[in-house]
């Protein structure tokens, strides 16, 4: 049997914390949260390979080095609450709530709200709520949110989940441009999102974050 304690140090040691990723918070995450636990059972072997992690029904779990970037970057506070769109299977959202006071994973496929929520019960974390809702439109009688986090690739964030994040709030998502993606940090001011570059990355494009498309007539 795999010895996934050693695995889940060695992805620390060699693909977090040499990419910058500094907060303790986040490194105690990723070495106790146990990766191979939130993956289809065919991929357990593989959980913690340097790369983006087909987990089937069009979703990836992220590479660690691009979720463990992007929490570090979002620097999640214990009293904060979070929205995480695209969790998959449901690690994102066990690695957040140990940071977190609470937070909502959203998916759109029912069998991986149950799998995410069977996974977390197991690995006894309770400050997730799974629900089932379009990625695009968040969860917005539960919001607003302090922080919210895009588990997949982006060319728009579409309006309604601008609107769920607090004035002041903090939310990180991988732009799609071109053959490039490109992670950006994103603080609300004043009901608009200002965007800041923070590094480079690619995962697949979630279904209703691609830009509108005119007609030529």
């Amino acid at each position: 049997m795999p010895d996934f304690a050693a695995r889940r140090t060695m992805m620390v040691d060699t693909q977090v914390r040499p990419n910058d990723v500094t907060k303790f918070p986040v490194i105690e995450a990723m070495l106790t949260i146990p990766r191979e636990d939130f993956v289809p059972a065919s991929r357990r072997a593989v959980a913690y390979s340097g790369e983006n992690l087909d987990i089937g029904k069009g979703r990836v779990l992220l590479e660690p080095r691009t979720l463990a970037k992007m929490v570090d970057a979002l620097d999640i506070q214990p009293t904060e609450m979070v929205l995480d769109l695209g969790c998959g299977y449901g690690y994102s959202a066990a690695v957040i709530a140990r940071m977190a006071e609470a937070v909502v994973a959203i998916e759109d496929d029912e069998e991986l709200v149950s799998e995410a929520e069977t996974r977390l019960a197991e690995a006894g974390i309770f400050n997730v709520a799974v629900l089932s809702a379009r990625l695009s439109e968040g969860a917005p009688a539960q919001g607003p949110y302090d922080v919210v986090l895009i588990e997949g690739a982006v060319e728009d964030i579409p309006e309604a989940i601008v609107g769920q994040l607090k004035e002041g709030g903090r939310i990180a998502a991988l732009f799609l441009e071109g053959k490039l993606g490109v992670v950006r940090l994103g603080y609300k001011l004043n009901d608009r999102i200002n965007w800041r570059y923070a590094f480079n990355a690619n995962a697949p494009l979630l279904p209703g974050f691609a830009r509108e498309r005119g007609f030529n007539l």
